[in-house]
Parts: structure tokens; sequence; C-alpha cells
């Protein structure tokens, strides 16, 4: 019995050693976690600012480079304003001012 006790303990190898202060490291990351400020909507700040499907600089903002409209969390945009968004820049592609997707790079 003696010597099964003792194969186990040289198998197994020695004891993991406690990580001390574990916990004390993790509340101490949350405590200087800086908190964002939300993004506000462009258009609600600036008055001046319109949506409009022939300011095409403007639209393009808010496209991807493969000519994807962004969605809110990314533009900061309120609802209705995103919604304004993209159906300008809907209408902006039904009359070619926008491409509806990039062009794809041939390779030959």
């Amino acid at each position: 019995m003696a010597t099964d006790t003792q194969e186990q303990q040289q198998t197994a190898g020695p004891e993991p050693a406690a990580r001390p202060q574990r916990g004390r490291q993790r509340q101490q990351r949350r405590r200087f976690v800086r908190r964002r400020t939300r993004k506000r909507c462009a258009f609600c700040e600036d008055k001046a600012l319109r949506i409009d499907y022939k300011k095409v600089d403007l639209l393009q903002n808010y496209l991807t480079e493969r000519g994807k409209i962004l969605p809110r969390r990314a533009t900061g945009a309120c609802a209705r304003h995103q919604r304004e968004l993209a159906l300008a820049i809907k209408r902006a592609r039904h009359l070619a001012l926008l491409p509806f997707v990039t062009e794809h790079i041939r390779t030959s």
C-alpha cells in the first residue's frame, strides 16, 4: 500500500502552487476601466447638416469599402437619421451616384 501512494505521487508530480492575489488583480483591473462616452448623432448635433441623396461625399462616409451601409453602432446616428441615411444611399445607388458594390480585383 505504501508503494502505491508513493508511485501516485511520483507520476502525478508536485501539487500546483496556489496563485495568490488572483482575485485582487481582477478587482484592480475593473476599478480603472473608463467608460466610453456614447457617440452622438452628427445630424442631431448640427441642425444645418442635412441628409440628401445628392451629397455623395457625405453618404460615402456611411459606407464600407465594399459598399455596404454601416450599422447604427458604427455610425453613431440615431434611429431616425439612420433610416434617412439608408434611404438616401439607396436613392443615390438607383441614380448611379453611388455604386452598389465596389469593383472586384481581378487576378490574372
